[in-house]
């Protein structure tokens, strides 16, 4: 049932999701959080997040799970400091976990890669005791807006929904957590919004790097060229039109994301 993961893991993926921290990607999980709990981290990549919830819950344990055992061996880097935290190898459609495991379960931008965020939701339920948490936060392509828009940017994201969702993901998937959690069987579902920001020039440099160089070296471009979405030429200008927009003083970059709490 899974979907491909579109993004890889490539260093420049890798140095986005490693900047990713609870406070700037999951800060509306905290005020849940507190020493014991037991918490399920699932689509955990290179675990910068789940270091900061196994420090909030500490000794409670923490599960640290990615359907790529590679990226876990960065996950382990990150949370070596951590005596309780644990790692494995999962899918989030089929959780292998029986149920009424966990009091938490969180995702940070997973729901948009797979092919049934509905059933995962379900999954992601099961496993959390009554009373528990699923938290869910997804970044919304649609609200992604910039300034200036030198040549080329205006065709990344175009090829970006083409790729994502011929590999079975949905790149507006902040704006439907809602419907999903809800279609999933949740009641009880507190939903808010939040935006990362890069305007500096180190931000710009390092994004545009992120996203620039995933369109010419990463899976994002590979499935770009094998699908008929874009030539290398064409992503070649995008990567240009992004490394533009990153020199542009007066440049400014905003995506805003969904995000629940449900209570199981």
């Amino acid at each position: 049932m899974n979907a491909t993961y579109t993004h890889g893991h490539h260093k420049s993926v890798l140095s986005a999701h490693q900047w990713r921290t609870v406070e700037n990607s999951a800060a509306y999980l905290i005020e849940h959080l507190r020493p014991g709990l037991s918490v399920l981290d699932v689509g955990c990549g290179p675990g910068t997040i789940t270091a900061g919830l196994a420090e909030r819950v500490a000794p409670g344990r923490v599960v640290a799970a990615d359907s790529a055992a590679t990226v876990l061996d960065e996950a382990r880097k990150n949370t070596a400091a951590l005596d309780n935290v644990e790692f494995a190898v999962a899918d989030v459609h089929a959780l292998d976990y029986p149920d009424d495991t966990f009091d938490v379960v969180h995702a940070h931008q997973v729901l948009q890669h797979i092919t049934d965020p509905i059933q995962a939701l379900r999954e992601m339920r099961r496993v959390t005791r009554p009373g528990g948490i699923v938290a869910a936060r997804e970044a919304d392509f649609g609200t992604m807006i910039w300034y200036p828009n030198p040549p080329g940017m205006d065709s990344w994201l175009p090829i970006y929904y083409e790729v994502a969702r011929g590999n079975g993901g949905e790149p507006d998937a902040g704006r439907r957590l809602v419907s999903w959690a809800r279609a999933a069987g949740f009641t009880d579902v507190t939903a808010s919004a939040a935006a990362w920001c890069y305007a500096t020039p180190e931000e710009r440099e390092w994004w545009s790097e992120s996203w620039g160089g995933r369109l010419i070296r990463s899976s994002v471009a590979d499935h770009a060229v094998a699908g008929g979405h874009a030539t290398r030429a064409e992503l070649q200008r995008v990567y240009e039109g992004w490394k533009a927009w990153a020199a542009a003083e007066d440049g400014w970059y905003s995506v805003t994301h969904g995000e629940i709490i449900c209570r199981a």
